[in-house]
């Protein structure tokens, strides 16, 4: 029964994160306004959820820990200040599968920053996804439109890398807690953002808030809550492999509800990107002890 219901609250937690981008576009205020909202609302939650559950905060313990975790969640809100205007520019189907190269970028990585053992699975994963991203991208392109879009992309898979590898840092905190602080932070960067660009005067149009509500309490909140009770409950390999759902239900997800259909090449290049990552991913993952695995994919 335990395993059946960490189960489910993984899988929702997943389809949570892949109808970000959807009910995104139903909110009217720009992209960072959009981060503002979501990890204020997201923050405030996971905070109360966490007192409310009397759990211990470790962050204290180990303040060089806690720096890097700073570092990550910073990375983080500027991740998804990048994604979610990526989101604007381009489509939510194609951001999605250029953020989601950010896995395969700190698995390229790994041997130089973490003394991980470079394979040849590594290897033919990037390079799958080198030519997915290629393929998925190649007529905006070739025809010159939305190249900030797809710059926005690309840099919000480079963002998420740092927040991975600073994250992989801070080892003293983790679970719950180390969601909670980084989400903070994320919040504090994307504030102090704002604030400097145009101060915190936001215009809420009166259709938008629902979905502002739905995305920083259900998408948010309660999505990592979720995602972070659960998957300590279950096999390593279930975990990794059910992690490749979110990016696959974004796509399904903005065909279904925003009519954004991708051509054949597309449809290439998004399985060498998530066929790609998975590879790469998945093949490493079997060499690793199930104590070590901290999965980082929620978006």
């Amino acid at each position: 029964m335990k395993t059946r219901k960490a189960y489910f609250k993984y899988i929702a937690a997943l389809m949570m994160f892949g109808l970000n981008g959807i009910v995104a576009s139903y909110i009217l205020l720009s992209s960072y306004e959009i981060v503002f909202t979501r990890t204020l609302i997201g923050s405030m939650l996971l905070a109360m959820i966490f007192i409310a559950t009397r759990q211990k905060a470790r962050f204290l313990e180990e303040k060089a820990h806690f720096l890097y975790l700073m570092i990550s969640g910073v990375a983080m809100g500027t991740s998804w200040m990048f994604l979610y205007e990526a989101y604007r520019q381009i489509n939510v189907s194609v951001a999605t599968l250029a953020y989601y190269c950010g896995p395969v970028i700190v698995m390229i990585l790994s041997p130089i920053l973490f003394k991980e053992k470079i394979t040849w699975a590594k290897v033919l994963g990037f390079i799958a996804v080198l030519a997915g991203m290629f393929f998925v991208n190649m007529q905006i392109l070739s025809e010159g439109k939305n190249i900030w879009g797809v710059l926005c992309g690309i840099m919000s898979a480079v963002m998420y890398a740092c927040m991975v590898i600073f994250n992989k840092k801070a080892k003293s905190i983790t679970g719950f807690e180390n969601s909670m602080w980084q989400l903070i932070t994320s919040f504090l960067t994307v504030a102090i953002f704002l604030g400097i660009k145009q101060g915190f005067a936001l215009h809420i149009e009166p259709g938008s808030v629902i979905p502002i509500l739905v995305l920083g309490i259900v998408n948010t909140g309660i999505g990592c809550y979720f995602y972070f009770s659960s998957i300590g409950d279950l096999p390593v390999q279930t975990v990794a492999i059910c992690g490749y759902l979110e990016p696959l239900s974004a796509v399904i997800f903005s065909a279904i509800f925003l009519n954004e259909i991708m051509d054949t090449v597309q449809i290439i290049g998004a399985v060498l990107i998530l066929g790609g990552a998975a590879f790469g991913e998945l093949f490493h993952r079997k060499t690793m002890p199930n104590n070590n695995f901290q999965n980082k994919h929620y978006v």
